[in-house]
């Protein structure tokens, strides 16, 4: 059985949450070690806010890779079936021939960093024509911006916003841009079963 996915607690933990709804999204609850979790929440929230509070400025791009890598290393192991490759830099963008567009086409999550009132994590679930589909778990039951930028909550275990291509590949702090190029960085997350693979599916080439 696979879990609704679920939204932050605090204003800090986007990175942990949206790394667990990748997992929830692509994995039955059944499978999912505790082991898993458990390491998810130790690594993250790893920032120092104002006044020296740990926590308080959220999870590094430093965590988060490392927690991608330990992810791969839990599906090398036969843990759980799973795959990851983080992304930084100017290889995070959508569009022609991006691996994030390419990850999504075959079927797996992104766990990416962009702006909203902040930096911020969310997770990718999938795209249509020029929309893109995520789970922001940060709780809104409306958006203050502007057209354009939808909120959908009849999507519980996929999605609860839908965000037009154009948003992403902005330089500025605006919403659901990903800013600086330097600064950018995503988590591509796939279940090894059901990635789509050019031996497994024709659709994939068309």
């Amino acid at each position: 059985m696979k879990n609704p996915l679920r939204y932050q607690v605090s204003e800090y933990d986007c990175g942990p949450t949206s790394l667990l709804n990748g997992i929830s999204y692509l994995f039955e609850r059944e499978e999912v070690q505790p082991e898993i979790l458990r390491n998810i929440m130790l690594y993250s929230l790893d920032c120092y806010g104002k006044g020296g509070v740990m926590g308080k400025s959220g999870t590094s791009r430093m965590a988060m890779m490392f927690l991608s890598r330990w992810l791969c290393g839990v599906g090398k192991a036969g843990l759980l079936p799973i795959e990851c490759h983080y992304l930084s830099g100017r290889s995070v963008y959508l569009g022609n021939e991006s691996l994030i567009d390419d990850a999504l086409c075959r079927g797996g999550a992104v766990v990416m960093r962009l702006y909203m009132d902040g930096k911020h994590y969310v997770l990718l679930t999938g795209k249509e024509g020029e929309r893109i589909f995520l789970f922001d778990p940060y709780y809104m039951e409306e958006l203050p911006f502007g057209e354009g930028i939808e909120c959908d909550f009849q999507h519980p275990r996929e999605y609860n916003r839908i965000v037009p291509v154009s948003c992403f590949n902005r330089a500025g702090e605006l919403p659901y841009a990903l800013g600086a190029v330097e600064e950018r960085e995503a988590v591509l997350i796939f279940d090894t079963r059901t990635k789509r693979t050019p031996e497994r599916t024709i659709e994939y080439f068309i």
